[in-house]
């Protein structure tokens, strides 16, 4: 069957290259007879066999993809036979001419084509920017973050946290990376003013931390500038402040006393007041701070103004502060004024000295006074919670265990120690197992002289 299929297709083709010749022998003879005539002109001549050439080249092309063979014709016109395709078609995805012309290089040198940008080594030359162009721009372009300027609540709702957890870690440098972060704009002095509002609501450690704060932030993120105009507007806000804060005029003129000595505000800054002023609140808070800067003249920080916060005191100086307190108690007799003074040193860890310090003192008493206020004292701490447990029996213990050598210069310390512990316990102020361990000191009894000295068993 593949034999008799293959003679048809060769006979076919046979016939149609016949025809073709008879076509073209045709053509010539017409030609011929022209040329005898002497009716054809040259350029007449050349156009004619053109034609004869392309129609030629035509029939081929269908007769090829009729009976599947790739002849064509050379440059003369004449047949040029060609293998067949392997399945009996031409193939569509072939990138050679199938005109038979060319030697099957790519287009442009390889220069061409899609996500080409150029021939291998070719070197573009800087093209100058069209102005016409939709898309050109005559600068630079400069791309950076930009941030929103805070109104001011927004001002007071982000500056609050950032002031209380100040308080609680100390660290300027965290703030001044936080402040710079934010885009206060105008408004920067309301961060000094607000710093300044929440330290008089609370400690003096507090207030002490923002005075260190705002002297690191001077000429950082804070002019002197923006810390008057802080201040001006916390003078205005003196009567408002008053109502949460009673002490406001005063602690705001330790603020301007301190904040002149760290070279926060000029030294003028009391001076534009002077005569200036209608407020009663503000007219206090500017005398408070004339007479503190009058009274440390020669001291270039008031670095006690608000005393040594909480455990940044030396020992040395919290022993004496307590032993202050206790004896303003014993001539005062007023609790109250005990207990403020004891929560402003801001040391509930240090406690226990303030115990030992008072068992000492009834130790080194005459008479029965000391003991009832010492007594009453420590029962009022212990009732409001300010001492607790372990603090007190940390204190009492510590006198045990101190009570040999105190009593080289109080004998009758056992006997003191022994009343003043009984009393404690029957008001609730020491536990059981604390009354117990209270050390005793045994007498030494003997039978008579005759004895010789000797001691009764």
């Amino acid at each position: 069957m593949a034999t008799e299929v293959e003679t048809w297709s060769t006979a076919q083709q046979h016939e149609g290259v016949f025809a073709l010749d008879c076509e073209l022998a045709a053509d010539d003879d017409d030609l011929n007879d022209c040329e005898v005539n002497g009716n054809w002109t040259p350029q007449e001549k050349a156009l004619h066999e053109a034609r004869l050439k392309a129609k030629a080249k035509r029939r081929l092309r269908k007769s090829s993809s009729r009976n599947s063979t790739s002849d064509s014709l050379s440059e003369s016109g004449e047949l040029v036979p060609g293998g067949d395709s392997p399945k009996g078609k031409v193939n569509a995805n072939d990138r050679k001419s199938r005109a038979g012309k060319g030697r099957g290089l790519p287009k442009k040198g390889g220069a061409g084509g899609k996500g080409v940008w150029g021939a291998a080594g070719m070197v573009y030359e800087v093209e100058e920017p069209d102005a016409k162009d939709p898309n050109y721009d005559e600068g630079d372009t400069v791309y950076a973050t930009v941030v929103p300027e805070l109104d001011e609540k927004e001002l007071e709702k982000t500056v609050n946290p950032i002031v209380k957890e100040y308080f609680e870690h100390g660290d300027t440098k965290e703030v001044q990376t936080l402040l710079k972060g934010l885009n206060l704009g105008a408004h920067k002095f309301e961060f000094s003013s607000l710093a300044l509002s929440l330290s008089l609501e609370g400690k003096a450690s507090h207030r002490e931390l923002t005075s260190r704060l705002l002297s690191d932030l001077l000429g950082k993120e804070l002019s002197q500038a923006d810390m008057a105009r802080a201040f001006d507007k916390m003078l205005k806000e003196l009567p408002e402040l008053i109502l949460d804060t009673p002490e406001a005029p005063k602690m705001l003129g330790q603020f301007l006393a301190r904040a002149i000595a760290d070279h926060v505000l000029p030294m003028a800054f009391l001076e534009r007041y002077k005569g200036k002023v209608d407020c009663v609140h503000a007219r206090a808070a500017l005398d408070r701070a004339a007479v503190l800067l009058s009274m440390k003249r020669e001291i270039v920080r008031l670095d006690n103004v608000w005393g040594v916060g909480g455990g940044l005191r030396p020992v040395k100086h919290l022993v004496k502060e307590m032993i202050l307190l206790l004896k303003e108690y014993l001539v005062s007799g007023e609790v109250s004024e005990a207990e403020r003074c004891l929560k402003d040193l801001e040391v509930p860890h240090f406690h226990h000295e303030l115990v030992y310090e008072a068992v000492v003192m009834v130790l080194e008493s005459t008479g029965d006074t000391a003991i009832h206020m010492m007594m009453k004292l420590l029962q009022s701490f212990w009732k409001s919670g300010l001492i607790t447990v372990d603090q007190m029996n940390r204190g009492f213990q510590r006198v045990y265990d101190e009570l040999p050598e105190i009593c080289l210069d109080v004998p009758h310390a056992h006997s003191i120690m022994e009343t003043f512990v009984d009393l404690c316990y029957q008001e609730s102020v020491i536990t059981k197992h604390l009354r117990d361990t209270c050390p005793s000191r045994g007498r030494k009894r003997f039978v008579s002289e005759g004895d010789g000295g000797l001691v009764k068993n």
